[in-house]
């Protein structure tokens, strides 16, 4: 995962990393710095002028010099953010005006209010067994069932053509031994999983045909739970799920521990990383603390430190976010 996900092409995205690490170029040593013809530089240079990732001087000819990345990626960031939040907002407009009923059990209506938890559990059972397209999911605690139990299940429909898309929040991920136990097998069996710090919602999406939500994410609020079927609020839960899903960073295999991993000698870079650092810097760039990453891993925090002291140093990187930055340049997120 690169700057591609705030809109900047991979071209683009190439000049702009030339240009933080060579600062006052024409556009000609740019070409030939990224293998790029002259007008395909120049093209990617406006666009970083434009976005403010870049600045020209009015000499002849006109040098180039990346803006610090701390502050325009943040502002490309914060823009992103604002279209999240008027996706929310939308939500919680729609949620505002349902609540107003006390119940609602007709099932020609748009939401339907349940107040069991097994009522809930079934529910969810059925939007699962029921899909034939594709299944979205957000995925944090608290949890009606406990994580994994539906595995085997959800394995089977992805045999069947059934594309599941899963976006864990960091507290999903660092659950102990939930890597390892239950999104590695579902994402070796087919499932795209991605992880965000920190997700609005549960929610489940079956096709584009319905949906489930918790009435609230405060202790006991499992108790109750909207199911919703096709109406703007199923459409305006899509848009939030797409949203997120173009910002979360991608979660690989976490691999066998008990398979063949590359070996390389100590202090080299290997040519792919190994499923465990794959794994190390997805956790890093979706904002995982130390902790958090040692308790998804099983790892110690002393051994967790040590790891991501070593990456960081292969890698070259003063900071997490230099070493994110270098390894989806290379291709490993």
């Amino acid at each position: 995962m690169g700057l591609n996900v705030l809109g900047l092409t991979e071209e683009t995205e190439h000049v702009y990393t030339a240009l933080v690490e060579h600062p006052r170029c024409t556009a000609s040593e740019l070409a030939e710095t990224c293998k790029l013809s002259p007008a395909g530089a120049g093209r990617s240079l406006s666009a970083l002028v434009k976005e403010g990732l870049a600045t020209r001087t009015t000499g002849r000819p006109p040098r180039f010099s990346a803006t610090a990345p701390d502050v325009a990626v943040t502002a490309l960031i914060d823009e992103q953010q604002h279209r999240l939040d008027e996706a929310r907002s939308l939500v919680h407009q729609l949620m505002a005006t349902y609540r107003e009923a006390a119940r609602i059990t007709h099932p020609e209506m748009a939401v339907e209010l349940l107040t069991e938890r097994d009522d809930i559990s079934s529910a969810v059972g059925r939007l699962t067994a029921d899909a034939r397209h594709q299944l979205r999911a957000f995925d944090r605690p608290p949890y009606v069932d406990r994580p994994g139990s539906r595995l085997d299940h959800q394995i089977e429909r992805q045999r069947h053509g059934v594309a599941h898309r899963v976006i864990y929040d960091r507290e999903a991920v660092a659950w102990p031994g939930r890597m390892h136990d239950d999104i590695a097998p579902s994402i070796r069996a087919g499932e795209k999983a991605r992880v965000r710090p920190e997700l609005p919602l549960k929610l489940v999406i079956s096709d584009s045909q319905a949906a489930i939500i918790p009435f609230s994410l405060a202790a006991g609020g499992q108790s109750a739970a909207y199911l919703i079927h096709q109406s703007p609020m199923l459409v305006a839960l899509e848009s939030l799920f797409e949203a997120e899903w173009e910002r979360a960073v991608a979660l690989p295999d976490a691999g066998d521990p008990a398979g063949d991993n590359p070996t390389r000698q100590p202090g080299t870079v290997p040519v792919q990383p190994d499923p465990d650092t794959r794994s190390l810097l997805a956790l890093l760039a979706s904002g995982l603390t130390d902790a958090a990453i040692a308790r998804s891993q099983g790892w110690s925090e002393r051994t967790t430190q040590r790891r991501i002291h070593r990456l960081m140093s292969e890698l070259g990187a003063s900071t997490r976010f230099q070493a994110s930055l270098t390894a989806a340049r290379r291709g490993w997120l």
